[in-house]
């Protein structure tokens, strides 16, 4: 065996245990402020990006609560009587509710209506200083109405009008020079050839100065344009207060680089030197160098953090995508000092590292005993460190307590930071995924507690009505916390939580106009984490975002309240059209929602699995209301018609005449042939019968006018021969018409005849015939072009057929087929105008639900000729009550109302027409909501004894009778 070649000298093996340690535990130290030092760094600037990001949220959402008022109040004031208006009186009249606008939606600074004819109409409320004194307002004004009207001679005429706050006039000032074009404006422009809310790219206000944007939206009679201006000065001031550190620079700046958005938004507008006063100064002219750097360099605005060296100093910076405004491609720049961000770290480092080397000869002897130990633990503590790094804010169950005081502190700390930071996040998520606001609040009360770690906590909601804070949601211990607090009990509400002994502590949360939206009070053990200044910061920067979420859901609440009362209003509106039809849009959805909910009830049945979430019910409920609001465009004396010759007024009287020139002819006729030496007797007896004819054909016509019963065709053959009887005309029949009559009489013979003319009795002229403009000819057809809409509708050849004898002759009812198309189309308007509006996802049914009542299960409905399997339940509901209340209505003027029992035997009928769904009217039955429903809106001779087992036979379709 070959022997091994000795060392000349070796290392005694303490020395090499000892220098094992050292460097082991030299390495381990290394390692650890390495890490440390990295996953510090890592989860500083990963927060600096996070930050950045809900910064651009914070700020989107602000952006979006500036103009969501100003797109609202459009839409009302585009079928405003201001935008019809000529006259500027008129204009004037309306100032009231302009005011009330301004009043109620503070956010929006003036509105403005340009007319097609260069008129321009402003208002705009004289709230601050600056504004008041450019205008040289009266102290008295509260209001100030910009006007430009043109005279005879087309030349523009400005007039300032100064209104108090009663809207009374204080000062009538002419403005020679206030020349203002609203048609050469963008707003103008980009609003005239679409329906939908225009926004204006950013600019500066031309009276104001002010940047702002511009909603526009073209007028319901497209005749002006409607538009608000909303200022974007709040976006200036909050991107003042969301700096992540004291020198960090944000800006919002368009897709060329001009600024929109910066803290002093005074240094935006240009107005010197020549230079369009609409201008914006571009970034590199702010002189902020950092966010200069970061445009260039990160222009596209990906979202990603970039470092960059700008002034001697290293930033970090990104530039976010911003859709605050809805159309704009906007960025919003970010930038911090790193050595801000980073703040003391790096001091931090070297201290550790003097730390590490002095632990090191301290603990040397023990080294090789507890480094394993020691080593075990870092490991761990590194993990749960890297785990934070990479966003996993879970704590670890699974860990054991370290035997070292500071190793299981540090591992208390790292679970005590992961837990809140675990709770921060299940608060985002519930504050973006729940709508209800008292679900929200108890979820996110019980987190808010788990992140600040204690045991109780309860929120208080403002009662502007009661003036009063009350409990809203609580969790944990409450300690004697009340139900109530009065408005005086708010304020103090803070400092008397501290006489607590420090257990207990309250925070206000105001929104964003300072108004009160509720309060949040947190109990606390008594201990030096909860005791330390930095957690009551902590806990008040974690309101914010309640405060933000209250304010949120209940303008989103306020705005389904004004959605529900802008419905009703339009339903009462058609109901107060027409005296014979008023309450028939309040009945129907209140029988419908009546029978759904009771439908929703049911455990067994065909209607076991009908059920309406709170989206769908309201969608529902929704469509009820506006199942009729394409009324709103059916002519009056059509809907109103209660006689065959009735157009605005009843022709029945014009006919009477008629005939009393036939009598009257009858009685001169009498006297020229006594004049000619006729027997009296036998002329006389001529003029009577005569008479005695006239007297009982009138009172034929007459009763044919009226279309109560079915007119025979023998009843057809005896008005075409009383028709034939003849009478003079002395006058010129061409005079006094309006210029549509005229065309149509002139283009309907080749010239005016002698007078005196022969006329029929009864007559269906060729000028009664009006057709149709084609303009405005309706796109019902299935081979229109212009049908986009799925419309399977039958167009009569005329608009209006006003034939006297055409009329008479209509066998049921008083509708010709003209007259019944321009009913029918009501439902052609219903659906258009719903399917143009902007409907959330949880409403996007409405159109359908509302549109599709007069559709059949046989598919030989209107407008689209939709079969049964193509409707959904909620149709078939809203169509069968529509029936049911039309058969009971007492207001209409061509047919008696009906009993329960007609009205249901004629329902069943029309079930086993293929017209209703049978097994809807079935249940609709047998659930006797109509008996309720009978109670309620039926007069007491109508509530008859209905055989509900005769009609469910009679309602059998007829494959299966």
């Amino acid at each position: 065996m070959p022997q091994v070649p000795r060392v000349k000298y070796a290392w005694p093996v303490r020395f090499v245990i000892a220098g094992l340690v050292v460097a082991a535990m030299a390495l381990v130290a290394a390692v650890l402020i390495t890490l440390s030092w990295y996953s510090s760094r890592t989860i500083l600037l990963d927060m600096a990006a996070l930050m950045a990001r809900d910064t651009g949220q914070i700020v989107a959402e602000r952006a979006r609560r500036l103009t969501e008022p100003g797109a609202l109040a459009l839409r009302v004031l585009a079928f405003d009587p201001v935008v019809d208006a000529r006259q500027l009186d008129d204009r004037l009249a309306r100032r009231s509710v302009l005011a009330t606008e301004l009043a109620e939606n503070p956010l929006v600074s003036a509105i403005h209506v340009g007319y097609e004819n260069g008129d321009f109409l402003l208002m705009r409320a004289l709230d601050r200083r600056d504004i008041r004194a450019q205008f040289q307002a009266p102290p008295q004004a509260n209001y100030l109405v910009q006007v430009v009207t043109h005279g005879d001679d087309g030349q523009p005429h400005g007039l300032y009008l100064f209104y108090d706050a009663r809207h009374e006039l204080v000062l009538r000032r002419p403005e020679p020079d206030y020349r203002f074009d609203p048609r050469e404006r963008p707003w103008y422009v980009g609003a005239k050839d679409t329906v939908s809310t225009v926004t204006s790219g950013p600019y500066v206000f031309f009276s104001t100065g002010q940047v702002g944007i511009t909603l526009s939206r073209l007028a319901h009679s497209g005749g002006a344009i409607v538009a608000v201006d909303v200022a974007l000065d709040d976006l200036g001031e909050a991107l003042g207060g969301l700096g992540m550190t004291p020198g960090a620079e944000l800006a919002l700046v368009g897709q060329d680089g001009t600024v929109i958005g910066y803290r002093d938004m005074a240094m935006l507008p240009v107005r010197k030197n020549g230079v369009d006063p609409s201008s914006l100064r571009a970034i590199d002219a702010l002189g902020i160098e950092a966010l200069t750097h970061l445009w260039r360099t990160a222009a596209a605005g990906d979202g990603r953090v970039v470092a960059y060296e700008s002034g001697g100093r290293e930033w970090f910076g990104a530039a976010l995508p911003f859709d605050g405004i809805e159309g704009m491609d906007m960025r919003l720049l970010t930038a911090a000092p790193v050595d801000e961000l980073l703040g003391d770290l790096a001091l931090n480092r070297t201290r550790m590292i003097l730390i590490s080397i002095a632990l090191i000869a301290l603990i040397l002897p023990f080294g090789w005993q507890v480094g394993s130990a020691v080593g075990y633990a870092l490991e761990g503590i590194s993990a749960q460190s890297m785990r934070l790094a990479r966003f996993n804010f879970r704590r670890r169950k699974d860990r054991a307590a370290s035997a070292l005081r500071e190793v299981e502190a540090l591992n208390e700390v790292m679970d005590k930071v992961a837990g809140s930071m675990e709770s921060m996040l299940d608060i985002s998520r519930v504050l973006g995924s729940e709508p209800r606001i008292e679900t929200m609040l108890a979820q996110v009360l019980e987190k808010f507690v788990q992140a600040t770690r204690s045991t109780g906590g309860a929120v208080y909601l403002f009662d502007r009505e009661q003036q009063q804070l009350a409990r809203a949601a609580a969790v944990g211990e409450q300690g004697g916390l009340r139900d109530a607090m009065s408005a005086d009990e708010v304020a103090a509400a803070p400092a008397a939580a501290q006489d607590t002994g420090g257990r207990r502590l309250a925070f206000a949360l105001p929104g964003r106009d300072a108004q009160p939206q509720g309060l949040l009070v947190l109990t606390h053990d008594k201990d030096w984490d909860h005791a330390a200044p930095a957690f009551q910061a902590f806990a008040e920067r974690l309101t914010g975002m309640l405060a933000v979420a209250i304010e949120t859901r209940r303008l989103i609440e306020a705005q389904r309240l004004l959605l529900e009362s802008v419905t009703h209003i339009l339903a009462d509106a058609i109901d107060a059209k027409s005296p014979y039809t008023g309450g028939h849009c309040e009945r129907v959805p209140k029988l419908a929602i009546l029978l759904a909910d009771r439908m929703q009830t049911e455990t067994a049945g065909p209607y076991a699995d009908f059920h309406l979430d709170e989206g769908e019910r309201e969608a529902f409920r929704l469509a009820a209301w506006l199942h009729d609001c394409g009324k709103v465009t059916s002519p009056e004396h059509i809907m109103d018609k209660a006689t065959k010759l009735e157009l605005l007024y009843n022709r029945i009287h014009e006919i009477r005449m008629r005939f009393e020139v036939l009598w009257r002819d009858a009685e001169i006729d009498c006297l020229l042939a006594r004049l000619r030496g006729e027997d009296p007797r036998a002329a006389e007896t001529r003029r009577d019968a005569r008479q005695a004819r006239l007297h009982e054909d009138f009172r034929f016509v007459a009763a044919c006018n009226i279309g109560g019963e079915s007119l025979s065709d023998e009843a057809v053959e005896r008005l075409q021969a009383i028709g034939t009887q003849t009478w003079m005309r002395h006058f010129d029949d061409a005079l006094g018409l309006d210029e549509q009559e005229s065309a149509r009489l002139a283009g309907s013979r080749s010239g005016p005849p002698a007078l005196p003319a022969v006329e029929r009795l009864l007559a269906d002229q060729p000028h009664h015939l009006v057709p149709w403009d084609e303009a405005r000819r309706p796109a019902v057809e299935r081979d229109d072009p212009r049908n986009i809409w799925g419309f399977d509708m039958r167009l009569p050849e005329y608009r209006r057929n006003m034939g006297e004898l055409h009329n008479l002759a209509i066998q049921r009812g008083t509708l010709t087929d003209e007259d019944r198309f321009a009913i029918n189309d009501h439902i052609v308007q219903t659906y258009i105008m719903l399917k143009r509006l902007p409907w959330p996802p949880h409403l996007e049914r409405v159109p359908e639900i509302a549109a599709n009542h007069h559709e059949r299960m046989d598919g030989g409905g209107y407008p689209r000729r939709l079969r049964g399997e193509q409707l959904g339940t909620t149709e078939r509901i809203i169509a069968l009550v529509d029936v049911f209340e039309a058969l009971t209505a007492v207001d209409r003027p061509y047919k008696a109302p009906k009993t329960l029992s007609e009205s249901l035997l004629i329902m069943a009928s029309m079930c086993r027409g293929g017209h209703l769904d049978p097994e809807l009217f079935q249940y609709f039955m047998h659930s006797r909501v109509w008996q309720t429903y009978a109670q309620a809106y039926m007069v007491p001779a109508q509530i008859d004894t209905v055989d509900i087992e005769a009609l469910a036979r009679a309602a059998q379709p007829e494959a299966s009778a």
